[in-house]
């Protein structure tokens, strides 16, 4: 169990990276970047573009930890959805962990990484695809329902690397 820091929220309700990087960002709200997001199980963020969507329900939420961006680079950038600090979110692939904001823990299955593709050089800056690689972040399924908010929070391995017996 440790002390992090949740530092942004992304809720976003459209697909904004996709076509050819050179193209830019699909137009969409300046900033959906939020303060607070419900959480469901097996279902992810409630208004997220992956909401319910069968071929993401495993993969359905993303976290990043802030310690891999450069200066000036946030959420809007990477289109991860939870930006941490205070852990190696990365390091925790294959384990179940959880988050609890002072509401109750929610808690997560760690599926795979969130591998950094061609628009990161776009959006992070020249390079930042390579520069990710190992450290874009991880793809996730809620195991249960609740609300995240920005600010402090527990981290928690329920099972997996680290956990406590």
């Amino acid at each position: 169990m440790s002390e992090v820091e949740i530092l942004q929220l992304l809720v976003s309700p459209a697909h904004r990276l996709a076509g050819r990087p050179a193209d830019g960002p699909a137009p969409g709200p300046d900033d959906e970047r939020v303060p607070r997001v419900e959480v469901r199980d097996g279902l992810g963020l409630v208004g997220d573009r992956y909401y319910a969507r069968p071929a993401h329900r495993n993969a359905a939420v993303t976290m990043m930890a802030a310690e891999n961006l450069p200066p000036g680079a946030d959420l809007r950038h990477t289109r991860r959805n939870i930006l941490l600090r205070g852990v190696d979110i990365d390091a925790y692939t294959g384990a179940t962990v959880s988050l609890d904001c002072g509401t109750g823990p929610v808690v997560f299955a760690v599926r795979r990484p969130a591998r950094p593709c061609a628009w990161m050089d776009v959006t992070v800056g020249p390079g930042a695809q390579r520069a990710l690689r190992g450290r874009g972040g991880v793809r996730c399924t809620p195991l249960s329902d609740g609300v995240l908010t920005v600010g402090p929070a527990v981290f928690r391995v329920v099972t997996g690397a680290g956990a406590a017996s």
